[in-house]
């Protein structure tokens, strides 16, 4: 595996690459289409380089991936509105109080008001109610140690059991199935295949890059912080676990960058938690969610000169031509039908 910089996210019925400054988003419309838009997004550590150092950076980036993922739901939702909504009916009360207040900017203020209940709903559910949880066994407990073990315990586990719920949902199991596509494409290339469906469809759905890694990796660093720095009282422990979640997310970008560029038996052991987690997180994509993925790759990474630069003995074919081994597997379909 060779890293090639690209990533991405899944959303409704598409998929986000981005490639340095560039990100597009792919969406299969209603219609069959698929619908490509390109865009530039500058993060907030190019814009400030203090924001760029070991240890800082991970929570702006981490705050830059929110912000382009809103960004691109945004876009692949305009897609799919009700159809029975009435597309003359009169704006609500609301509405037209957001636009009188934020006029062009309503949409930015939207998205900023729906990041910070979404900050908010994972800062309770996941750090607030895990301690709560595990600070009513004190009494049969004493040790701050194996209080800390438990606390981390019950926060994965409550993870476990949030992304068990929702993934029933239809429409979040076909994002999972996009999030598959999505890494399958970037393990596709940076394991020097070329990029189209038959290789796409046998790459692994697994990448150590992944978000559900860095949740997992925050969940287990946490234990040995908390480990560490003990706090007496139930308000102290909840302001900790609040202003302790950006040097954590630190740490943990810190290990997930790492874990991205390296193969060494070390790091792949520590990087199995995350990757069993994706299990959850992704599944199989069909054949059109994968397209949907090469094309989003495709308007933001030339993967062909990608391939020519460090796998060199890859055969690549040129604009409309097809590789022996695609040749072949198309003859071979054509024998068989």
């Amino acid at each position: 595996m060779k890293y090639s910089g690209i990533g991405g996210q899944a959303v409704i019925e598409g998929i986000m690459m981005k490639n340095k400054d560039d990100y597009a988003t792919a969406v299969r419309r209603p219609d069959g289409v698929i619908e490509v838009k390109k865009d530039t997004y500058v993060s907030l550590a190019e814009k400030v380089k203090f924001f760029s150092l070991p240890f800082v950076r991970g929570v702006f980036s981490f705050a830059d991936s929110m912000i382009l993922g809103m960004r691109s739901l945004s876009f692949s939702a305009s897609f799919f509105e009700d159809d029975e909504e009435d597309a003359n009916s009169e704006p609500s009360k609301l509405e037209l109080w957001l636009d009188k207040t934020f006029g062009e900017k309503t949409e930015k203020a939207l998205m900023g008001f729906v990041m910070a209940i979404s900050f908010l709903f994972a800062i309770v559910i996941f750090m607030i109610v895990p301690m709560l949880i595990a600070n009513a066994c004190r009494k049969v407990i004493h040790s701050d140690t194996l209080m800390a073990i438990l606390e981390g315990v019950i926060r994965i586990a409550v993870f476990v059991a949030y992304i068990k719920v929702i993934s029933r949902m239809e429409d979040i199991s076909r994002t999972f199935q996009y999030h598959g596509a999505e890494h399958k494409c970037i393990n596709c290339i940076e394991h020097g295949m070329v990029l189209n469906v038959e290789n796409v469809r046998k790459s692994s759905k697994q990448h150590k890059r992944c978000g559900t890694s860095f949740l997992i990796i925050v969940m287990m660093i946490s234990i040995l912080f908390f480990m560490v720095i003990r706090v007496d009282g139930i308000l102290l422990k909840i302001v900790s676990r609040i202003v302790l979640i950006p040097v954590i997310a630190g740490v943990s970008y810190e290990f997930l960058r790492l874990a991205g560029r390296s193969d060494n038996p070390i790091v792949n052991f520590l990087s199995k938690p995350g990757l069993w987690m994706q299990n959850m997180t992704t599944k199989e994509p069909d054949d059109s969610m994968i397209e949907v993925g090469i094309a989003s790759v495709e308007a933001v990474f030339d993967w062909k000169a990608y391939l020519r630069e460090n796998f060199p003995e890859t055969e690549i074919p040129e604009d409309g031509e097809k590789t022996a081994s695609e040749a072949t597997s198309e003859s071979e379909k054509a024998v068989q039908k």
